[in-house]
């Protein structure tokens, strides 16, 4: 079975759109390495801290997942912190595979199956799509996008923004998750690059909107990159450069320099203002997208 482990801190508008796609993904094909069982899939939203109508609005996809035979849990945790919420979220997974998804992403038809297909083996594995960033009406923000999206880490790994993958195997190779800001960077950590699987379907989601949210949301990447290093030295398996060299940075200028500026811009940005953090966590994502058909 696939455990698709949701955490969602004040998600209204995004959840819904997030489950539906979910819903609407193609069947996982019968499991050689993992167990199967007699639900093929279940989803489990993890609403923490929400003042919103994130967990009603994740309880009424719960039909689409019925249809599919599949399950949908919504649990409820009072207070907020996406390590609380995967932890609680994994408390109440059954299956060999684990999704991990972020509430605003929408996944392609054919993802959940592919990541699936590459977890299902006997050795540890970690699997991830090809993330695309929605448009966004700022300019700036899609020219930090489209900047971004070229860069080795982004363009040619297996970063795992917003939803990443991993078998049982893979999954036995650390227990709770810490309280940490990068949960992502941590797992990748601990799997080599070989053992890193990419696929070719993708997904949807949105980047911050604006110059001053991409400062913030750089600077607790940042920050979240330099909270692992000191607090996890020894975790250096997957460590990987994740800057481009100075002659492939040069390159990719030339190619966008109006793209380029913008993401030195950015960094110039969290530079100046390193140190500063925000009480409370926001992506700064603006409106939700408009829906899009998962066909």
């Amino acid at each position: 079975m696939i455990s698709v482990i949701i955490p969602a801190h004040q998600e209204q508008g995004f959840v819904g759109a997030c489950l539906a796609r979910l819903a609407a993904s193609e069947a996982p094909a019968p499991p050689v390495h993992a167990r199967a069982g007699p639900v093929a899939l279940e989803a489990i939203v993890v609403a923490n801290g929400c003042t919103d109508g994130t967990a009603d609005e994740a309880r009424a996809a719960g039909p689409l997942f019925a249809a599919r035979g599949w399950r949908l849990i919504v649990l409820e945790l009072p207070e907020g912190g996406k390590p609380g919420a995967l932890n609680a979220g994994e408390a109440a997974a059954g299956g060999d595979i684990r999704i991990f998804l972020d509430a605003d992403i929408l996944v392609d038809p054919g993802l959940v199956a592919a990541l699936a297909a590459a977890l299902d083996r006997p050795e540890p594995a970690y699997a991830g799509g090809r993330g695309r960033i929605l448009p966004s009406p700022n300019r700036v923000s899609r020219l930090y996008a489209r900047f971004w999206q070229r860069l080795p880490f982004m363009a040619e790994g297996v970063p795992g923004n917003g939803i990443y993958a991993v078998n049982a195997a893979g999954r036995a190779r650390w227990g709770a998750f810490p309280d940490i800001v990068a949960d992502d960077a941590f797992v990748r950590r601990h799997f080599a690059p070989d053992e890193r699987h990419g696929v070719a379907a993708g997904y949807d989601w949105p980047i911050a909107r604006g110059f001053a949210a991409l400062v913030r949301v750089r600077r607790r990447q940042d920050r979240g990159l330099a909270e692992l290093s000191a607090r996890f030295p020894g975790l250096t398996r997957g460590a990987e450069r994740t800057a481009p060299t100075p002659a492939r940075l040069a390159r990719l200028a030339f190619a966008d320099p109006a793209g380029f500026a913008v993401y030195a811009g950015v960094a110039l940005g969290v530079r100046l203002t390193r140190g500063r953090e925000a009480g409370v966590w926001a992506r700064d994502r603006g409106s939700p997208p408009a829906p899009k058909s998962p066909h």
